[in-house]
């Protein structure tokens, strides 16, 4: 079961931080773990990409979240991090993990989390 479970979201001031967890899992034999992105989705508007990390470590961010969020992972883990500094209202969204697996057999299949809520007060 590749299911990735995220956590760490909640409710915070304009200016604090979050820390979001997503892990995921496949059994070696299968596949593995490729890539791994934060996408969001706030009420009446499109998913976006915030955050992505390459098993290499290659990283991209949204222009909205550069200098203020950090996207990291743990391989030996399937684990990855979102850390969220100096929140502004408008990161309010649901935050969704996706995980990239890449099959033996070949070819790629993405998965969702079931998102976790982010809201900034002001």
């Amino acid at each position: 079961q590749v299911q990735p479970v995220e956590s760490g979201g909640g409710l915070v001031q304009v200016g604090g931080s979050l820390r979001l967890s997503c892990t995921a899992s496949v059994s070696r034999i299968i596949g593995s773990i490729n890539g791994m992105a934060w996408y969001r989705q706030a009420p009446g508007k499109q998913r976006e990409l915030v955050a992505s990390i390459t098993r290499g470590g290659s990283i991209n961010y949204a222009d909205s979240v550069k200098g203020r969020f950090t996207i990291s992972r743990d391989n030996a883990k399937n684990t990855v991090y979102l850390q969220m500094n100096s929140l502004k209202p408008e990161d309010t969204a649901a935050y969704y993990c996706n995980a990239q697996v890449g099959w033996k057999i070949g070819g790629e299949s993405d998965y969702w989390g079931q998102g976790t809520q982010v809201t900034v007060s002001s």
